[in-house]
């Protein structure tokens, strides 16, 4: 016993409406009729149906010629066209400086921040005020950039910005509510929906072709409508306005025909070697086949260079391993080949498909076959296999339906209500403008978080699947935060254990907070002037030790000498790290040890030597019997007025004034400066002075290791 189920679809193109009888016999689909009908007047301009009453009126025309033979129709499967989606471009930015790790929901939220970009670009080139008026059917990234530079994944990644370039596919509503609307119109009720693209791949193109990248292109009156699969799915869909109405044009031209008449003359070409035509002029004329075709063939070139040139597009810049062509406009002479050079593929891989290749199909013998056909039948066959529902959902507690061409996800919903995700995330916490040891810094404040978006109350991710009547709620991100930063967070401000001449001592920084003393514990607050001394070198750690005796002596040792400064370094003061001698500037790191030699302070008889002045002569001799040491001085020392003795000592910072005077040879007189002589009580006032046992004079020389005697002769009363 049969199985049957009739199917009744049509196919609503731009030139004409075709009407399909498609039986289901036991799983095997026949084509038990067809009937092609031309709009009376232009009422579709490039799949949108622009006059309803007009096509509804060819649609009842079609229904009623198809009831007289199989009976009452009242459902019909239709499609949306292909070539009435919108392709669009968009890349969206994000500043991710400072951020965390970017991870699989941040960079969605990026992808569909572009979607909506490219929604918003769909409606503007159609002058629509909204983009949510489109459905998304779909997107790919073209490209992932971080920095400006291209990257194959932005998960975990860190720098400056990040950027995603998308492509995005949309279906204006208005193209189904219309499509709705004559149906209507003509007494029928929507069975099951398609897109066009998607019904001819379904009956061409299975699943399990759909690994291989491929491009399908239904070329039409008005326009080309393309369809490219890779990686087991549909990954872009496309539309050129150029078709095979450029190619009636150009015969029109070339040969002076009237555009019905030239359509007749492309048609012919197809079939016959020679044509015959009557111009506008009332001339018959016969034409070799293959010289209009040459007439033609740069109408030909543009045609196949605008359908390549929208499938490199589409497919990232990159030719398909293969095209199938279909639709009346596939018939073109010359036009695989065109294409295939133009695509830079062998010729064998662009050809011409009609529906003999539909797998799982019989057609009547008095039913026509071509490549206009496959389309029509795969609408039947996609619609009732594959329909596209509409799914509604809540989000926000407002419904929203869409398009289910696709799995829909979370993201798409979003996208149909509307909400712009960005305006979503909280926003940033108000920064701190402060300075730090003399310079200005800004410290920003915290991110705002991302949405919180659920599904039917629990947390949900934006590419997780959507069913009937879910329930979707955006929250707002949570605001960021001021900062809140420690003062020891602003710089490398750790303690050091040192020690400072045998006594241990933790080395901390000093901190100032708007020139008071402060903790490294305290938060900054906007506007506050931070100073931190980190006492690094041995001058500021002696200074803020209790050292600076030390530092003292370590000055250069000067004293000005009759009127002009002169260093003495031997005298100053040194200190030692670890062991070694160190300058003020030396850096002190954990566990070093410090310790100082004093400065000396010399005499004034050591700091001749210093200057290699002699201090005077001495010499020595004998006075009545005794050793005695006789000194004239050479340099004459004063401090303040004041003149200073050999063994005075000398301060850094003095003023002196030193006379420098000749030396004269010793004298016996020179005994009394340093000897002082008694007149013995029995002398008479008389005396005798003796060098080495001879009488001299008080004025004789004397020389290193004379005897000197005064002898008092004795009173004679």
């Amino acid at each position: 016993m049969k199985n049957t189920q009739k199917i009744f679809a049509l196919d609503i193109g731009t030139r004409s409406v075709v009407g399909i009888i498609l039986e289901e016999i036991n799983g095997i689909f026949q084509v038990s009729d067809i009937l092609v009908e031309e709009h009376k007047k232009r009422a579709m301009l490039d799949g949108q149906i622009h006059d309803v009453p007009a096509v509804a009126e060819v649609i009842s025309s079609i229904k009623a010629q198809l009831e007289k033979k199989h009976g009452p129709l009242h459902k019909v499967c239709v499609a949306a066209a292909g070539r009435a989606l919108k392709t669009e471009t968009a890349a969206s930015t994000l500043t991710i400086k400072g951020k965390p790790l970017l991870q699989k929901n941040d960079i969605l939220h990026l992808e569909l921040s572009a979607v909506q970009q490219a929604q918003a670009l769909a409606a503007e080139n159609e002058n629509d005020a909204k983009g949510y008026h489109y459905y998304c059917v779909g997107y790919s990234v073209l490209f992932y950039r971080l920095d400006g530079e291209e990257i194959g994944s932005l998960i975990d990644q860190q720098g400056e910005e990040a950027t995603v370039e998308i492509i995005a596919t949309f279906l204006p509503r208005v193209v189904v509510e219309s499509l709705i609307a004559a149906l209507n119109r003509a007494g029928l009720e929507m069975d099951a929906l398609t897109l066009e693209p998607i019904a001819a791949i379904n009956v061409l193109i299975p699943e399990s072709m759909r690994r291989l990248n491929v491009a399908l292109v239904d070329i039409g009156a008005g326009t080309s409508d393309i369809a490219i699969t890779n990686l087991g799915t549909v990954i872009a869909y496309g539309m050129v306005p150029t078709a095979g109405d450029e190619i009636t044009e150009a015969i029109s031209n070339e040969l002076l025909l009237d555009f019905p008449l030239a359509e007749q003359a492309k048609r012919e070409l197809q079939s016959k070697e020679e044509i015959t035509v009557t111009d506008i002029l009332g001339f018959e004329t016969s034409f070799p086949a293959l010289e209009v075709v040459e007439k033609i063939g740069s109408a030909v070139d543009r045609l196949a260079g605008e359908i390549s040139k929208e499938i490199l597009r589409l497919n990232n810049g990159k030719p398909p391993q293969a095209v199938m062509l279909v639709g009346g406009g596939s018939l073109t002479p010359e036009l695989p080949v065109k294409l295939a050079s133009s695509l830079q593929l062998p010729h064998n891989r662009v050809a011409v498909r009609g529906v003999e290749a539909i797998q799982n199909i019989t057609i009547l013998d008095e039913v026509t076959k071509g490549p206009e056909l496959v389309t029509p039948i795969g609408i039947a066959i996609a619609a009732k296999q594959t329909p596209v529902q509409y799914v509604t959902a809540h989000v926000n507690n407002q419904p929203v339906r869409l398009f289910e061409v696709k799995d829909l996800t979370v993201g798409d919903c979003i996208l149909a209500a509307g909400l712009k995700l960005s305006k979503w995330h909280g926003v940033p916490g108000n920064g701190f403008f402060v300075t730090v040891n003399g310079q200005d810094i800004t410290l920003p404040g915290g991110h705002g978080q991302a949405p919180l978006i659920e599904k039917n109350g629990q947390p949900s991710a934006l590419d997780e699947k959507i069913n009937h009547n879910d329930m979707i709620t955006v929250h707002k991100g949570e605001d960021g935060t001021s900062p809140c930063v420690k003062i020891g967070d602003l710089l490398d401000t750790s303690s050091k254990q040192i020690v400072i001449d045998e006594n241990p001592f933790l080395l901390a920084p000093l901190v100032y907070r708007n020139d008071q003393p402060a903790s490294l514990e305290e938060i900054i607050q906007d506007r506050d002037s931070i100073r931190i001394e980190l006492m690094e070198s041995l001058f500021d750690v002696l200074k803020h030790s209790g050292y600076e005796e030390w530092l003292e002596s370590t000055k250069p040792y000067r004293i000005s000498i009759n009127g002009k400064d002169t260093f003495f370094p031997a005298y100053s003061g040194k200190l030692f790290l670890n062991g070694f001698e160190a300058k003020l500037s030396s850096k002190i790191q954990q566990g070093d040890i410090i310790s100082h030699k004093p400065g000396f302070t010399p005499t004034v008889k050591e700091l001749l030597a210093k200057k290699q002045l002699t201090t005077g002569a001495t010499i020595t001799i004998t006075f009545n019997g005794k050793k005695v040491e006789l000194m004239k001085e050479s340099s004459r020392v004063y401090r303040n007025g004041n003149r200073l003795e050999m063994n005075d000592h000398l301060f850094a910072g003095d003023s002196i004034e030193m006379e420098e005077q000749q030396i004269s040879s010793f004298i016996f007189q020179d005994l009394f400066n340093t000897v002082e002589i008694n007149m013995p009580s029995h002398a008479n006032g008389s005396f005798v002075l003796l060098k080495n046992g001879e009488e001299t004079t008080f004025y004789e020389e004397i020389q290193q290791g004379d005897e000197l005697e005064i002898i008092w002769p004795q009173s004679t009363r």
